[in-house]
């Protein structure tokens, strides 16, 4: 994506002339790119995240609210897999303006980012909810101990 933003404006001053497609296509590898970054993400706890509340209670409590919190989570994920693959069927008749490829395909990236976050989560779900921990911390761990 950035080495075709940066061909284009390379382009554009150098030659006076740019890729036409450039804008259309590098937007289309931004919407993939966030769908599927937002799993990993969760995985390791990069998500903003409001910690003030459940480090004021306590532990069962906390817990409890993890598992809420968790819940929550897994039903947006879901929503978001079903109302994606809707969407998705329902722009594959639309074609993009350059490119001319069905916008469905673009919006493929809504229930694929979404069932790649029912994975994450499901990798992060347990530690989350019992210590509250993600794999950075796994990997600040390992580090910290490699250090030494």
């Amino acid at each position: 994506m950035s080495v075709i933003i940066f061909v284009n404006v390379a382009m554009r001053y150098l030659t006076n002339q740019s890729l036409e497609w450039a804008e259309e296509v590098s937007r289309h590898m931004m919407i993939w790119l966030t769908f599927l970054g937002a799993g990993p993400v969760l995985r390791y706890g990069g998500h903003i995240a409001v910690d003030n509340l459940q480090d004021a209670m306590p532990k069962a409590l906390a817990v409890a609210t993890r598992v809420l919190v968790a819940a929550l989570l897994f039903a947006f994920f879901s929503i978001m897999i079903w109302y994606g693959w809707l969407y998705m069927q329902r722009a594959m008749f639309q074609l993009t303006a350059v490119t001319q490829i069905p916008f469905g395909y673009i919006y493929a990236a809504i229930p694929v980012g979404g069932l790649l976050l029912v994975v994450h989560w499901l990798l992060v779900v347990r530690q989350f909810v019992l210590h509250r921990t993600f794999a950075s911390d796994e990997h600040f761990d390992a580090t910290a101990s490699a250090s030494l």
